[in-house]
């Protein structure tokens, strides 16, 4: 095994921390600027939508972004700062199309104790200096010269040590910043301070505020001319300015940590609070005088982490606990009473807190199961790499044989009719004007037999290869123009062709060359092999789409496919493949101009080769399983690029990414046929015969995660899969909300692992919660079992001291309670072992054995145990050994081993410092 592991992004960062909006590309465009943990997405507002304009990697998790514009700048300048103290000014440069890094700096002190309530970042508004709060106690300046280049930073010290925010005030003739913080009594006060830039120094600002509402912990400043700031509460909501002016009205309770403004004058904004109610918040003022301030509310969104109002009503909700979305604020309230209504989701995983990988499909293909999302916005993730079909249409056909598309005309950019071979027939269907397909005729095609092969032709032909001849129908009369009839005692087996050639296998090894002239099938040249042919390819891969140079052959016996020359049908390469199995479809292709062969066996693998196209060599062979039934590989077209989707029991499309080669699972069961169906209706589509079916559908991107989503309004922790009872079980709290109180409510629930409908439901004890959660089998028991490991968090206890551990048998769709475990303590993980149960229990790993009482019923019996860990969160077993990985001592290694007094004993002690 190497020692060496490859990591890669398999999902970019969904959560988002912060948004902003601002002309930033332009002076004349508005942007949304979305910071999403390592990633800033800017964006451009247009009539149609949010246009994604750029997506750039920042080095380092951001922890504020501020629009500013600098004097004499006719666009804004983005400043970051990420969680290392790391800082950046960027500026979009509109004639090279690219980001400019204007400052860049590290703001980092030696000696500093981090601040708890997470970093600050504000600009003045009149662009003198950069705020930034990091340390606590410390207040960082870095000013602004006349050019609006930044000079070097320098810190100030400030009083109050726990501040909660910190904003400038607008229209100040020195640069004012309002504090908001909390005293050792833990009261609230609100004290504004003048920023001395030539002393370095803080000068007391013209008001403070103190005994604000406990709850108080968003600052909202207000432009001039009204000027002031809000102060946001939990259950007030005070405005207070420099003229003494005080305003307050009371609010339903709730933690409002995100806020937009609405209009330039700061008299209307939007808040967001810890529910997902959005409110609109109206100061009502006489000229440059606030004389009121009213809350409406408008409706429901996700939990917001940011609001940006974008033009016209619209707002971007950024969410770091459940989808962000773009919603708009009607003038008319909806039948709930709601003002908002969702135009558009943006999907995040975040915060991911448990996951499974399970394989749902039987495929081999993993797919991942998260726990996501917090409060009403948790939900179940299902997170499948491949590429999904999407199913416009389908009808129920069997045994189908094989599928074709067909255009009205050579020239014509849409296909017009799906040719369905039978074993004793072929069908026809077509476009009707009402964009249906219904069942016609094509006249001079042979309905009463197997079709092998159909192909639009050049002088607007059609082709139709039989067992019994060649067939060449006009597309405009669709009556037969000519016809090729296999010699007497052979039959064609095998068939293909272009759009100018044909090529026939016809029994005993026979090849048959033939092209179209002149409206006319000429035999061109015919070959004799010394073995039976199972498959044939003649895929133009030259500059010429109409004529190929090559052809390639797959034999029988002697299992290998060859490559001959056209016209005269002249062997230019053998290649023998090995093992037993015949290939049964090959196929020739050019992906990014890269030309390949590709050879499909009987047993579902692949062989691919880099194929030279003017010599017919081949090199670079590689082989790949894609399943395990014969593979049948046909070429179609996505979004103008060429790929290849190969049919099987584990359909794949094979596609090509900077000149290599890469598979991805489809979203299907089981393909036996596919055709590209390219209509108006149905446009880049693709026709698929399944067991019993015939459907069209539109394939996804390629390249990309598909992530469903089973919304649960609670918050699910931890999750496990059964295989044997095909079903899910995990941990979750709803959380309750009165006007009196609020509590938790914990369950166990177990969900259909296919159809993630709820069939059984556990509600657990008050304060008692789920922390762990396995499936396993005990020794001498062949019945499998759900384990949960739980705690009771009452208020007053520091820590856990009792917990239970609960063994479920699921019984017709439903949580059967077997065997209940009272612990001294939280259960925080669970591990099988060795047909036994390990047990995480506070500071202890303790091991119980599953054992049969007299009456037929079963218990857990603690069998050995070790102490001397402070809190262990997480286990991990393998053979006898056991890895207990601790809250404050790390990793320690633990053996079980059988004395004449069973114990676990320790072996290894690992402690690592984290920075």
């Amino acid at each position: 095994m190497s020692v060496w592991n490859y990591v890669v992004t398999a999902h970019k960062p969904t959560s988002v921390s912060h948004s902003c909006v601002g002309n930033f590309t332009s002076p004349n465009q508005l942007n949304l600027i979305i910071a999403k943990c390592t990633r800033i997405e800017i964006h451009l507002l247009t009539p149609q939508g949010l246009q994604p304009m750029l997506d750039v990697p920042i080095y380092g998790r951001i922890a504020t972004i501020e629009l500013f514009r600098p004097h004499n700048e006719t666009q804004d300048f983005l400043f970051i700062a990420t969680e290392r103290y790391k800082f950046c000014v960027l500026q979009w440069d509109a004639e090279k199309s690219e980001l400019l890094t204007r400052a860049m700096g590290d703001v980092s002190d030696r000696i500093g104790r981090p601040t708890d309530n997470g970093q600050i970042g504000i600009i003045d508004p009149d662009c003198r200096l950069i705020g930034l709060h990091l340390y606590d106690g410390l207040f960082k300046v870095i000013p602004f010269d006349n050019k609006g280049q930044l000079k070097e930073a320098f810190n100030i010290r400030l009083e109050e040590l726990q501040v909660l925010d910190i904003k400038f005030l607008h229209g100040c003739v020195k640069p004012t910043i309002v504090v908001l913080y909390q005293d050792n009594k833990d009261a609230r006060h609100a004290k504004t301070y003048e920023v001395a830039l030539k002393d370095k120094d803080f000068v007391e600002g013209p008001w403070s505020q103190n005994n604000l509402d406990n709850g108080a912990g968003l600052l909202i400043p207000v432009p001039a001319p009204l000027g002031g700031v809000i102060i946001i509460g939990e259950e007030t909501i005070v405005y207070c300015n420099a003229n003494a002016t005080f305003k307050a009205i009371p609010i339903k309770q709730s933690i409002i940590r995100a806020y937009g403004r609405v209009d330039p004058d700061g008299s209307r904004y939007l808040l967001g609070d810890n529910t997902g109610t959005l409110h609109l918040l109206v100061l009502t003022h006489e000229r440059e005088r606030v004389t009121g301030l009213k809350v409406e509310y408008l409706g429901e969104t996700s939990i917001a982490s940011s609001i940006s109002y974008l033009d016209n009503g619209v707002v971007y909700v950024g969410s770091r606990f459940g989808d962000s979305q773009l919603v708009k604020l009607n003038l008319q309230a909806d039948a709930s009473g709601s003002f908002v209504e969702v135009l558009e989701r943006y999907v995040n995983l975040g915060p991911i807190v448990d996951f499974c990988v399970v394989d749902l499909d039987r495929q081999g293909q993993g797919q991942v199961v998260t726990c996501s999302g917090a409060f009403k916005d948790g939900s179940l993730r299902v997170v499948r790499n491949g590429i999904g079909i999407n199913e416009q249409a389908s009808v129920e056909l069997q045994g189908i044989k094989g599928l074709w598309s067909l255009k009205s005309s050579f020239n014509d950019p849409y296909d017009m009719y799906l040719v369905v071979s039978f074993i004793s027939e072929t069908r026809f269907l077509a476009m009707n004007m009402e964009d249906e397909l219904e069942e016609t005729e094509i006249e001079g095609f042979d309905a009463q037999t197997q079709t092998l092969f159909c192909q639009n032709a050049i002088n607007d032909l059609l082709i139709q290869v039989t067992a019994n001849s060649v067939r060449l129908v006009s597309c405009t009369s669709r009556e037969l123009v000519d016809q090729w009839t296999a010699p007497a005692g052979f039959s064609v087996n095998v068939a293909s062709a272009n759009a100018s050639q044909v090529l026939l296998a016809t029994g005993g090894g026979h090849l048959v060359y033939l092209e179209i002239r002149d409206a006319k099938l000429v035999e061109v040249k015919h070959a004799q092999l010394e073995h039976e042919i199972s498959c044939l390819d003649l895929n133009p891969i030259g500059e010429n789409p109409q004529y190929s140079s090559l052809a390639a052959v797959g034999m029988w016996t002697d299992i290998s496919v060859r490559i001959f020359s056209l016209p005269d049908l002249e062997l230019i390469r053998k290649e023998n493949l090995g093992g037993e199995i015949v290939p049964r479809s090959v196929l020739l292709c050019t992906l990014e101009g890269v030309s390949y062969l590709l050879c499909a066996l009987g047993d579902g693998n692949l062989f691919s080769f880099l194929l030279n196209a003017s010599t017919g060599e081949l090199t670079d062979r590689k082989k790949v399983s894609l399943g395990t039934q014969p593979i049948s590989l046909r070429t179609f077209s996505s979004k103008g690029t060429t790929h290849v989707f190969a049919s099987s029991d584990r359909p794949t499309v094979i596609y090509s990414s900077n000149k290599k080669l890469l598979y991805s699972n489809v979203n299907l069961k089981e393909v036996n046929h596919m055709c590209p169906f390219n209509t108006a209706a149905f446009p880049d589509s693709l026709a698929i015969a399944k067991e019993g079916e015939l459907s069209i559908g539109t394939i996804d991107d390629i390249q990309k995660l598909h992530i469903r989503t089973i919304p649960l309004n609670e918050q699910a922790r931890r999750i496990c899969h059964q295989e044997q009872s095909r079903t899910l079980a995990f941990c979750s709290f709803k959380y309750n909300q009165t006007s009196m109180e609020e509590s938790e409510t914990h369950y166990i629930r177990l969900l259909d692992h296919q159809t993630f409908e709820f069939l059984s439901t556990y509600p657990l004890d008050q304060y008692e919660c789920g922390c762990s959660i396995i499936s396993c089998s005990f020794a001498d028991d062949n019945s499998v079992y759900y384990c949960v490991g739980t705690a009771y968090v009452i208020p007053e206890e520091s820590e856990p001291t009792k917990g239970r551990i609960l063994v479920f048998a699921v019984e017709d769709g439903r949580l059967q309670l077997i065997v209940e475990k009272e612990t001294k303590g939280a259960v925080y993980s669970l591990n099988a072992f060795n047909g036994k149960l390990l047990a995480a229990i506070n500071q202890k790993i303790q091991l119980y054995k599953w054992m049969l009482r007299d009456d037929g019923s079963h218990e857990l019996q603690s069998e050995c145990g070790h102490h001397g860990h402070i809190l262990a969160l997480y286990t991990q077993t393998r053979g006898d050994f056991i890895v207990v990985g601790d809250m404050m001592k790390s990793i320690s290694l633990l053996v079980y081993k059988v004395m004449r007094k069973v114990r676990l004993k320790s072996v290894l002690g690992i402690t690592m410092q984290t920075g």
